[in-house]
């Protein structure tokens, strides 16, 4: 009997080995990771430079103090990038395999290379790498791609593309000053900032569902019809009597006991303004509530089958209606960010394109929560790396670093990162 087992499971096993040969080998990731890893190799470790670089970790009214990190730039660039060798030596290995790579090796990939290029930007002139503070301002500088990622998730799983999201976070971004400066009440411009977005959906919804018009081209116009009116409104209105409708108005960091005073982590995810801590919330409950909960299944349902969905009660365009509004106020969210979140006025095309950026965040997270809040970060970080690496003096032009968020974000919406597969029915409009 097992004899005969065995050889019944052999021609299965076969054919799965013939499969599995017949596969092209994906030699797009190992050939990246050769090339960065020899550039970690030639420039941070064999030529390197000269000193010591200083990695502070600590900040002041932390829980306990941990001492700075003291390490040669040279001697670090080099041990570091010979790991980076064998790992791309090993993901070439896989891929002659091929056998997939865990999801943690680009991760940890990329997290070597970082502190490689670090060790080497701080060099020469023994530059300090204040780590705990390029962390806040990565997480800072991605809480409205964040927003924006989230938004757009949830409309295109809903089968609505929503190019207007750089529209709804300018939006936000506008009302929120302007209400919170009247009221001289941050807390007001926060409330107001999610119906701007909402109201930039109306418009979205109202030709996309109604009449069919091209989604794409309706996200296009509306994201300069509000560039346009704030613009006007902000040059008529605003400059006239800033003190009245443009005033600073900032949400206070209110700072979490115990978890706020925890090195690095405290200071990063614990010493916040409401607005981040919405924007845990927010993630958290579409990471949960997008795969499991009956709105979920309905909005993906719709997104990817609407007729399917039709034939067993679910309301279609009115589903699809519904959750874009909902991506509208997160949107929203998101502007506020950049006025009283920031404790900054309102000033022109203050979004500054990073509606574009929280679309390939969304498309390099693959429409997933947990995978959009991990490329929005990526986008954030580059940013602060930008700023950090300015204020120590590197070598390395600040303008080439400002490209870096761009770079990624072209690199992601061309499929760099890997096959994706947008909802089957976005964009497409339902007829019933």
């Amino acid at each position: 009997m097992s004899a005969q087992n065995t050889n019944a499971a052999t021609p299965a096993a076969k054919s799965s080995a013939q499969s599995k040969a017949l596969t092209p080998i994906a030699w797009k990731f190992p050939i990246t990771y050769s090339i960065l890893a020899l550039v970690s190799l030639i420039f941070f470790g064999l030529i390197g430079r000269d000193g010591e670089t200083t990695f502070r970790i600590a900040t002041g009214g932390d829980l306990f103090a941990i001492p700075d990190v003291v390490v040669s730039s040279t001697v670090a660039g080099l041990v570091l990038s010979l790991i980076l060798v064998v790992m791309a030596a090993a993901s070439i290995y896989f891929a002659l395999k091929r056998i997939t790579l865990a999801g943690w090796f680009p991760m940890v990939f990329g997290i070597l290379f970082v502190v490689s290029f670090l060790a080497w930007a701080g060099g020469g002139s023994g530059g300090v790498i204040p780590l705990t503070t390029l962390l806040a301002g990565a997480l800072a500088l991605s809480v409205p791609l964040i927003f924006g990622a989230m938004c757009g998730l949830v409309g295109e799983r809903s089968g609505i593309i929503n190019i207007a999201i750089e529209g709804q976070l300018l939006a936000g971004a506008f009302l929120a000053a302007v209400v919170a400066s009247v009221a001289k009440n941050p807390y007001a411009g926060l409330l107001a900032a999610p119906v701007a977005g909402a109201l930039v959906a109306v418009v979205l919804t109202f030709f996309a569902v109604k009449y069919w018009v091209n989604q794409i081209i309706i996200g296009v116009v509306l994201n300069v019809l509000v560039v346009g009116v704030t613009s006007f409104l902000y040059s008529t209105v605003l400059t006239e009597n800033p003190e009245l409708w443009n005033a600073r108005q900032r949400l206070p960091n209110l700072p979490i006991p115990l978890l706020s005073d925890i090195p690095i982590l405290g200071r990063v995810l614990f010493d916040q303004n409401i607005l981040v801590y919405i924007m845990y919330v927010v993630v958290i409950v579409l990471q949960v509530f997008v795969f499991r909960s009956k709105w979920g299944l309905q909005m993906r349902a719709v997104g990817e089958h609407p007729k399917a969905a039709d034939t067993v009660g679910i309301k279609v365009n009115f589903t699809r209606v519904r959750n874009t509004l909902l991506a509208g106020a997160i949107a929203g969210l998101g502007g506020a960010f950049f006025t009283v979140g920031s404790g900054l006025a309102f000033g022109k095309e203050m979004s500054a394109g990073q509606g574009y950026i929280a679309l390939a965040a969304m498309i390099l997270g693959k429409w997933n929560p947990k995978g959009a809040l991990l490329a929005a970060l990526l986008f954030g970080f580059s940013k602060s790396l930008g700023n950090t690496l300015q204020s120590i003096g590197t070598p390395v032009a600040n303008e080439l670093l400002l490209m870096l968020p761009y770079i990624v974000t072209v690199l992601a919406v061309a499929g760099f990162v890997g096959r994706v597969r947008p909802p089957a029915a976005a964009g497409v409009p339902y007829v019933k």
